[in-house]
């Protein structure tokens, strides 16, 4: 998720119809910040598609501000990858390549085993018990039959960020909270088949291993989790294709 997260004031969330009332939505007390921050998590619960047209002018009605803003914003999301902006065209939610999203996989393997070694040397009792409550929370949504797919994917997701804030590492934190939301949106785009609940059961796997002390078995739990959800990936190769596959705009 992209950095402005932490500090951001709430926006009022996009409407998951595109045919909303935009003026409904709007808020006088939106930021820069906080319009990116909402931004992003629209596309993290794929409320706004890989190809979606960010248009200026629309997203100024959401949230009763200047395009000047609306423009920052948006620049805040293309540094985190989250949207592409293309001159002479506008701002698109971004449409990861399978090398990017191959790329993407890789580097989470590399820092989230370092997140692993630093959480299980580091780990105090109440991070436990924070991490084993988030994963009850995980297990009882994959009990609710018509619970939305998108918002047990984030929760899954969201494991992996909390993991990473409970080592106290400011930055790498920030990266992993990045690059969760990239993996959220190549997942939404290759259309992967990762079982929620395998996931889950994983979750619980590695975290006992850390109460056990054995930092290398739980690495070697956690990559295997991460290559397993990108071997869930259809990568075939074949990059999709903007023009074809651009969804309609949230706000048009």
């Amino acid at each position: 998720m992209p950095r402005a997260r932490k500090t951001a004031e709430p926006a009022t969330p996009l409407a998951a119809d595109p045919s909303a009332d935009t003026a409904a939505a709007a808020s006088p007390q939106a930021t820069v910040e906080s319009i990116a921050q909402d931004l992003a998590q629209a596309i993290v619960e794929k409320r706004l598609p890989p190809g979606t047209w960010l248009r200026e002018e629309a997203l100024g009605r959401v949230y009763a501000v200047s395009r000047t803003k609306v423009r920052a914003a948006l620049l805040t999301l293309s540094k985190d990858k989250l949207i592409e902006i293309i001159p002479d065209k506008g701002a698109f939610v971004s449409r990861p390549s399978v090398q990017e999203a191959r790329e993407v996989f890789g580097v989470r393997r590399i820092l989230e085993a370092e997140v692993v070694r630093l959480f299980v040397a580091n780990a105090k009792r109440s991070h436990y018990q924070a991490l084993e409550q988030h994963i009850r929370t995980e297990r009882n949504t994959l009990r609710q039959v018509a619970t939305n797919g998108t918002v047990r994917e984030k929760l899954l997701g969201d494991f992996h960020v909390a993991l990473a804030e409970c080592t106290g590492h400011q930055v790498l934190t920030e990266l992993v909270r990045e690059l969760v939301a990239r993996s959220s949106l190549i997942a939404m785009l290759y259309h992967s088949d990762n079982d929620p609940h395998c996931s889950s059961d994983e979750h619980a796997d590695f975290l006992r291993l850390c109460r056990q002390g054995d930092a290398e078995a739980a690495v070697a739990q956690m990559t295997g989790h991460l290559q397993r959800i990108e071997n869930s990936l259809r990568l075939d190769g074949a990059v999709p294709d903007r023009q074809t596959d651009l969804v309609k705009a949230l706000l048009a």
